[in-house]
Formats: structure tokens, C-alpha cells, sequence
């Protein structure tokens, strides 16, 4: 008897070209964003922790608005339409590799975007 983890994947299988495709778009994004919140620290001139809290505030928040408009609405509908996700994971495993590579990748894969756009920036405005 197979379980239901086994007829969710029956019914709606993971495609390892979609996965990779959404974890380069989210990449994409993160870096693109990453870089403009480089320009922003630069300009409001910020240094040390405070830039890097800034960053992390951001990339979070970024990661955070991704999620609410572009993933909980497609599950909230496959939910209703009775391919939920119940596997592990949640959600999130149906269109990445893992819930804590969503959240956290971002921050690694635009940290040099932000430095750079950072320094470039804050020394522009300061001089």
C-alpha cells in the first residue's frame, strides 16, 4: 500500500529542470536586489554593523516578500485542489531543494554584489 507522501509525488511529481529553475530565479533576483541595497547603503552612508544589518534586514525581508507573492499563492491553490503538500518540507520542498536554502542562500549569493556596490557608493557620496 503506498503511502501518501508517494501518491503526492504520483499525482504531481518534482521535475529536477523546475526545481533548478526557481532556485536560479530566486538567485537572480537576490543578487540584483543585493546590489541595489549596496547603492542604498552606500548613500544613506552606512558603516559596519550597521550596513551588514542592513543588508540582512533586507535580504530577509526580500526572501520573505518573495515567498507571500509568488509561493503561498500557488500552494494555496494546490492545496484547494487536493494535491496539498504533505511531504516533508512543506511547501517549500515542492518548488526548491530545501527550506533552509530558500531562506538562507540569499544571503550568501549576494554578499559580494553588496560590498561591492557598498564601498562604491559610500565613497562616491563622501567625496
Amino acid at each position: 500500500m503506498p503511502s501518501q507522501q508517494e501518491l503526492d509525488l504520483q499525482i504531481s511529481p518534482l521535475v529536477q529542470e523546475s526545481l533548478v529553475h526557481n532556485s536560479r530565479t530566486l538567485h537572480n533576483l537576490q543578487s540584483l536586489t543585493a546590489s541595489l541595497f549596496g547603492v542604498g547603503a552606500g548613500i544613506l552612508g552606512l558603516e559596519s554593523y550597521s550596513g551588514f544589518l542592513f543588508y540582512l534586514l533586507f535580504s530577509l525581508i526580500t526572501t520573505l516578500l518573495f515567498y507571500t507573492l509568488r509561493i503561498a499563492p500557488a500552494s494555496i491553490s494546490s492545496s484547494s485542489s487536493g494535491t496539498g503538500a504533505s511531504n516533508k518540507g512543506g511547501v517549500l520542498a515542492r518548488y526548491f531543494r530545501s527550506p533552509l536554502d530558500f531562506w538562507t542562500a540569499g544571503l550568501t549569493n549576494g554578499l559580494a554584489g553588496f560590498i561591492l556596490t557598498w564601498t562604491l557608493f559610500y565613497g562616491l557620496v563622501r567625496a
